[in-house]
């Protein structure tokens, strides 16, 4: 069974389990508080060759990347502005539509090109101003993206960077989507600082947004917590702020989805996010940099899948919703090391409509499971698949 079987609404099903990051990050504490020029000094003192260090940085970032949903419009080729050539007899008839339509039309292009709709004809002029915009930034490269990510060493594309700003502040809103992932964070915090401004003033709804590093622990600022039009939110390589810093009142009333990829976070972080996420249905949390322990209590959530995670506990206390369970190459607490055989320690409660959990590794995994019992087992995938009934049992060695 695959790790994204059955995915929810709006992801994308064909990604493929990811290798585990490489041995030479496993030591996860050595990266957080560190510059990259104190951790190429630290390689070179060890005689090892400093290419190593981006190379590792690289293969983290992209495995973070195969868990970010694609976004929902692609570069495309450049759109003509010949007007009379499109159709034989010279007529525009997609001008003559409604203006909703037009505007759903607009929407659907990468941002560059919903921009040029306004030299189409005066008819288009103010319809890109209303109409939800998507905003890629993987899209704004001279090759829009068609090389994939950028790699650490690259150099910072600061001219995406101003393109960015200045959509953003072209733009009225709302924002259909907002993928940020080009940026090394660092260099531009004060326009990092503005475009969380922006979002959550002019109403983001699908937004990714992540740091290409250095460093590791990049604070994520606490504002993004006040955008109560998200839907759908992936983050990558940050620091959740405490929720001592999170304005008052802030939540995400209207957030479904949620991916936390390479980031740091305290436990009591974790289950603020939950806490204040009534409708969440699906939580992703793929290599965590520091231990958290997990005390999941969520009526809404219907599939967590955790993977690559330095997780001291996990405990399934209220999910009366749960679904599917899928847990991949845990780390074990005290050493970082990222194996496929590592011991976890699960306990399930209240989780009565709980049916799927994947991936137990045989004899490595104590579960405790109340008011369930397990009556298929998968010996290729180690899937197990559950049903409810009025015992309680605890497995060690499945």
């Amino acid at each position: 069974a695959h790790h994204h079987s059955a995915p929810p609404p709006n992801r994308n099903p064909r990604r493929r389990p990811s290798p585990p990051p490489p041995a030479a990050m496993d030591e996860q504490q050595v990266l957080l508080g560190i510059s990259r020029s104190d951790m190429l000094a630290r390689i070179e003192r060890c005689g090892r060759d400093p290419a190593m260090l981006d190379l590792g940085s690289n293969m983290l970032l992209h495995f973070a990347y195969e868990y970010l949903p694609d976004p929902p419009v692609s570069p495309t080729a450049p759109l003509s502005l010949a007007g009379a050539s499109w159709v034989p007899d010279g007529v525009d008839r997609i001008s003559r539509l409604p203006d909703v339509v037009l505007r759903d039309i607009i929407s659907r292009l990468p941002a560059k090109d919903a921009a040029r709709t306004t030299a189409l004809a005066s008819r288009w002029r103010p319809l890109w101003r209303s109409a939800p915009l998507a905003l890629v930034d993987n899209h704004l490269l001279p090759d829009g993206g068609a090389s994939g990510p950028l790699i650490i060493g690259a150099p910072s594309p600061r001219a995406v960077t101003a393109a960015v700003s200045s959509a953003l502040a072209a733009h009225p809103g709302p924002f259909r989507c907002v993928h940020l992932t080009c940026s090394t964070m660092d260099e531009h915090r004060g326009e990092m600082a503005r475009w969380i401004d922006t979002l959550v003033a002019k109403g983001v709804k699908d937004l990714v947004f992540v740091n290409r590093p250095w460093p590791m622990d990049l604070r994520l600022p606490a504002t993004l917590f006040s955008c109560a039009s998200l839907t759908r939110l992936y983050l990558g390589v940050w620091t959740l702020p405490g929720t001592a810093a999170v304005p008052r009142g802030a939540s995400f009333p209207n957030l479904r989805e949620l991916g936390l990829c390479m980031t740091v976070m305290e436990d009591r972080a974790l289950a603020f996010l939950l806490e204040k996420s009534p409708v969440l249905e699906f939580l992703l949390i793929m290599w965590s940099q520091t231990g958290v322990r997990l005390r999941l209590v969520s009526h809404s959530l219907r599939c967590l899948q955790l993977g690559y995670t330095h997780l001291e506990d996990i405990e399934v206390v209220d999910a009366p919703r749960l679904e599917r369970f899928f847990l991949r190459n845990v780390s074990l607490p005290g050493t970082g090391k990222f194996t496929i055989n590592s011991p976890s320690r699960i306990k399930i409660g209240g989780a009565p409509n709980l049916r799927v959990l994947g991936y137990i590794q045989p004899g490595q995994t104590e579960l405790g499971i109340s008011n369930t019992v397990i009556v298929v087992v998968d010996p290729t995938t180690n899937l197990i698949c559950m049903y409810n009934c009025a015992v309680s049992i605890n497995i060690a060695n499945v």
